[in-house]
């Protein structure tokens, strides 16, 4: 007998479905697909059963891949709209609603002052505002410990394709993975500076940037 959880959704599972799901939001936010590696991580199931979800993705035409090619996954845009549909408002529901953490006013981290309560609220959007421009990254390592960036942390970058000296950018370098360093232009490359003394800088002529941090946001 099958449970909610396990009903197909338009002919899917709901793994097949997070599958699709989640390769969308990596592509959206890293501008390159997942592996399937990185996808079994994510969902803590085999590689193998990633495979097969991915081809039955692709026999259904909602994916598609360039054999012989790495990072290749992309949606099709009859999966595209399969999410846009499942993530649509139902009937009566405001789509335009906005969720946040109620604000009830300031606490000193000095000397002890008046509280005073209000009714504001905080989210992402009232901090950052929202847009294309905006995306959040998981971060994973530890090369920017010594700026108190840690693993788990969630970056908030804005897009963008250039940087000046110093910005906290995340970039894309020759061997095609992202990376989370400070930026500098030197003379003759650009280097890409962790915050750990246990990594050396990298120093590429191939640099990519794909968006400049704007936040942190960590859960304690």
């Amino acid at each position: 007998m099958q449970t909610p959880d396990s009903e197909p959704i338009d002919g899917l599972t709901p793994r097949q479905v997070e599958v699709l799901r989640r390769i969308g939001c990596f592509c959206d936010n890293q501008r390159y697909s997942p592996t399937i590696a990185e996808l079994a991580s994510q969902m803590r199931i085999s590689r193998s059963t990633v495979f097969e979800h991915l081809g039955e993705l692709q026999r259904k035409g909602l994916l598609s891949t360039s054999p012989g090619r790495a990072r290749s996954l992309r949606l099709t845009s009859s999966g595209r709209d399969l999410l846009d549909r499942l993530d649509a408002p139902a009937p009566g529901e405001n789509g335009d609603r906005t969720f946040g953490v109620p604000l009830l006013g300031q606490v000193a981290a000095g000397l002890p002052r008046e509280a005073v309560e209000n009714t504001e609220s905080i989210s992402l959007e009232s901090c950052f505002g929202l847009g294309a421009d905006l995306f959040a990254l998981e971060v994973s390592g530890d090369s920017m410990i010594e700026e108190n960036i840690e693993p788990g942390d969630y970056v908030i970058c804005r897009r963008t394709n250039v940087a000046d000296n110093g910005d906290l950018v995340v970039a894309l370098v020759d061997d095609g993975e992202a990376t989370l360093k400070r930026f500098y232009r030197e003379s003759h490359c650009i280097r890409l500076q962790p915050a750990n003394a246990n990594y050396a800088p990298i120093h590429t002529n191939n640099c990519h940037i794909e968006g400049i941090v704007v936040g942190l946001v960590r859960r304690l």
